[in-house]
Order: C-alpha cells, then structure tokens, then sequence
C-alpha cells in the first residue's frame, strides 16, 4: 500500500524538523547563535492519468490522477536575523549591529567567521575568541594599555603607559556574504565559505553596507521560544497523523488478507 510509505516518509520529515527545533532551544542562551528552519518539498508522483489526455472524442481529462509518493528534505536553512543585543559592560563585548561577521584564524591557519563578539585576551594580549583563536587582522593589548575602547568603525585604541594621548592599536574589519545562508556551521559559533556564500567581502564596518560595532553590547541568540514551541507542537501533532496513517494502512491490510 503507497500510505504506509508515503507516512513513513512524513515521520521520517517530521523527525528531523523536531531535531531541528531541539537544536534551536538547546542554543537559546548561545551568543551570536542563528536558528535554522527546515524546508521540505514533495515526492515524485505516480501519474496514472495524464492532465489533458482524451476522455473522448471532444472531452480531455481536467485533472487527470496524479498520486503523490511522500515528503523529502529539501533543506535546513541558517537564518541570519539579528538577535537581541544586550549592554554587558564588558570592554570587549562587541555587538555587530547589522550585517557582518568577525573573522577567525583557525589552528590549521584557515579563516572562519563567528557573530559571537564575546572576545577576550590571551597570555600575549591577542585580542582572541573564547576558544583562543585569535580575530583577523591581529589585535594585541600591550600590557600597561588602560581604558581600551573600540569604536563604530573598529578603531581600537587605548591610554599606553603614562600615555594622556589616545593610541591607536588596530583596526577590527568585518566580513559580509552575497549568501550568508551558504555558510557551513563547524560548531564552537564559527562558519565556513563555501561556493554557495559566494566569497567573503571585507570592509571596514559602517561601509558599504557592513554593520557597525557596539563595545560593551553582546548579540544574543536570534531564537524565539514562542515559535519554536509552536513549531513543536504542530510538527508533533504531524508525526502522530502519520503515526496514525500507517495504523489505519496496517487494518485496512488485515482486512482485506483475512476476507473469506
């Protein structure tokens, strides 16, 4: 019988969707997290009658008979909303307010890109994420550097010494994406380039379209509790119809293997 693997099908969709809203709610607190949605698009269809084929010698079918054959997984899609932005205090909490990403030498020398801008120091004053990988271009505090500010455009600049003058240290520039969907997720809040996000575009941010910079700010996750709980609820209620689909393709064939 086509239901029970048409149903199948929609478990298995519904499955994954849940495994996609688990995923979200898990990272509701995750700063710079951005949730993901799953799309999904229909099977091929066994075509018994054509649309349009004669019915006789003056009359087409209007319709035909066209029987769908399930549910696929056409994609999980990154959505790049900008989540809440939240004062913190800290010097080197920085919001991305708008579009950009903060760009990240891995250790295997490769460029990554994060919207977490919870940054810290390391041991060499190399302004770094929480795992230690140091932002690109390369940002270090000297030692005896005090009131380190980072302004819109990411001119990072501190008091050096006995210094009553300003020093400039660096300049933090962002990156942005045609398809910043395109992006491969390698956990740890870091993505990839790939052929789909196109090549990353660099600028200094407040241009060309590139968000400026928020010290102090850090941007929360984009997850709204209330959409994915709903979200939820309906995709659990669709895997229980398709639960139930299959329980009723299961009587129907017990029906009819114990006619007499």
């Amino acid at each position: 019988m086509r239901s029970l693997w048409t149903s199948t099908t929609g478990m298995s969709a519904q499955n994954l969707n849940m495994d996609v809203i688990a995923n979200n709610l898990a990272n509701v607190s995750t700063s710079g997290f951005k949730k993901s949605r799953a799309d999904f698009q229909d099977l091929l269809y066994q075509i018994m009658k054509v649309p349009g084929s004669p019915t006789s010698t003056d009359t087409n079918s209007p319709t035909g008979i066209q029987v769908g054959l399930g549910v696929k997984t056409a994609a999980v899609t990154k959505i790049f909303t900008e989540g809440d932005i939240v004062q913190t205090g800290n010097t080197f909490d920085v919001a991305i307010e708008g579009a950009g990403f903060f760009q990240v030498t891995l250790p295997d020398g490769n460029t990554a890109y994060t919207r977490a801008g919870n940054l810290k120091l390391d041991g060499s004053g190399r302004v770094t994420t929480s795992d230690g990988y140091p932002i690109v271009p390369e940002i270090v505090i000297p030692e005896d550097a005090r009131n380190v500010t980072i302004s819109e455009t990411g001119v990072v600049s501190a008091l050096v010494g006995d210094n009553s003058t300003s020093t400039e240290l660096g300049n933090i520039d962002l990156a942005d994406f045609i398809n910043a969907a395109g992006l491969i997720a390698i956990g740890k809040n870091l993505f990839r380039d790939t052929e789909s996000s196109g090549v990353a575009l660099i600028g200094t941010p407040g241009s060309n379209g590139i968000g400026t910079l928020l010290q102090g700010y850090v941007e929360n996750s984009n997850v709204n509790m209330v959409e994915e709980m709903t979200q939820m609820i309906v995709t659990q209620r669709a895997f229980e119809i398709n639960s139930k689909v299959i329980t009723t393709s299961d009587e129907m064939m017990r029906t009819v293997t114990t006619m007499v």
